[in-house]
């Protein structure tokens, strides 16, 4: 009978939330699609988001300085699917700028070092 009662937690790791109660069940943000060399800002500062549910709160605190998608992932340790929508969410709500990486034209252009340099750091934080 005590089994009933158990909670559902762990004392070490904190409460077991599963990603879509995060995001409301959602897998896409309808607002803009962002990739993992995104680019975001936060246009408010960390003071401002003591308001904010506990997640969109930790992206804000974060990107004071520009992030790509993957690094916010990384760093608040949630799947790349449900920190899109996060930030979809952050933009469309006037929190967050964002700059999408400018595409390479294939043939007359190599891709940027650089680029591909954040990106594979990107994964390997993942």
């Amino acid at each position: 009978m005590s089994g009933r009662h158990e909670a559902w937690f762990d004392e070490e790791a904190g409460p077991l939330v599963r990603s879509y109660a995060v995001t409301g069940g959602r897998t896409r943000s309808a607002a803009v699609g962002l990739d993992m060399i995104t680019l975001v800002v936060a246009m408010r500062s960390a003071a401002e988001c003591v308001t904010m549910d506990p997640e969109y709160a930790q992206i804000i605190r974060l990107c004071q300085r520009p992030l790509s998608v993957a690094e916010v992932a990384a760093r608040v340790d949630l799947p790349l699917p449900v920190v899109k929508v996060l930030l979809g969410d952050l933009i469309e709500d006037g929190h967050m700028l964002y700059r999408t990486a400018t595409v390479a034209d294939p043939v007359t252009e190599r891709p940027n070092k650089h680029v591909l340099q954040a990106v594979l750091d990107g994964i390997r934080k993942l």
